[in-house]
């Protein structure tokens, strides 16, 4: 599992792009928590895309969990809500 919370911008989307990197290496499914996240930013769904894809390349899964409003709004507008996922 990997928390992610406050803003996800480009200034930290490096660390969570490696966080979810490692986790991947280490399980097939990983979980993304982002109850927390108030923002998101256009490299922060780059991260999220990157991961899918990655889940997807190892015959893995990427679950997102706890997506707030702000979160879900982008995905929903953005077409990419449909490509993730989502647990209770």
């Amino acid at each position: 599992m990997v928390r992610a919370g406050g803003e996800i911008d480009i200034a930290t989307e490096p660390r969570l792009r490696h966080r979810l990197g490692a986790a991947f290496e280490a399980h097939r499914e990983v979980v993304l928590e982002l109850p927390e996240v108030t923002f998101m930013g256009c490299s922060g769904l780059g991260v999220l895309v990157q991961a899918r894809n990655q889940a997807d390349r190892c015959g893995g899964r990427l679950v997102l969990r706890g997506v707030d409003r702000p979160v879900a709004r982008l995905l929903k507008i953005t077409g990419l809500s449909r490509r993730f996922a989502a647990g209770p």
